[in-house]
């Protein structure tokens, strides 16, 4: 009896430690895409394309690399650049090359779920300008990025292929 007697203390206190443990309640899908649309008569796009983030004073970064048929993109933005710079690279058929930039400016917002979770950054996008030589026009339709991915963010027109 003695001996029961020594161990219920032990045992009360591994439970109330087991039970003082929480669940850390990250979210499953914690990667913030901006979700860029292509619109007007070529929503679809035939050729291939690659993009590649440009960062000053070091090399760029393919963020996508030879999507084709694509109607939509959703690429990552970066953290704390208060302007992220695009260079969207189109390879036609025949092998020829053309290339476009985006540039989008940005306020970013750190946003944390709980401790226990990485910390990640929400953005609102507060301009956008691009070269012209396959896009005819670029909108920001949604200014918010965060997790939801079935925004559209960014609306790109692409010039007719007359």
């Amino acid at each position: 009896m003695t001996k029961q007697l020594r161990i219920l203390p032990i045992a009360i206190a591994i439970m109330l430690v087991l039970g003082a443990c929480s669940s850390i309640d990250c979210p499953l899908n914690s990667t913030v895409r901006a979700t860029y649309s292509f619109k007007g008569e070529t929503d679809t796009l035939k050729d291939t394309l690659t993009v590649m983030a440009v960062r000053a004073n070091r090399e760029d970064s393919v963020i996508l690399n030879r999507g084709i048929n694509l109607t939509f993109m959703a690429l990552p933005m970066s953290y704390t650049q208060d302007e992220d710079v695009l260079a969207l690279v189109f390879t036609h058929e025949d092998g020829t090359q053309e290339t476009d930039t985006i540039w989008i400016s940005k306020d970013n917002m750190p946003h944390f779920e709980s401790v226990d979770c990485s910390p990640q950054y929400f953005h609102t996008l507060t301009g956008i300008r691009c070269t012209h030589t396959r896009i005819d026009d670029i909108v920001i339709n949604n200014p918010s990025v965060d997790y939801d991915e079935t925004k559209e963010n960014i609306f790109i027109y692409f010039r007719s292929d007359d």
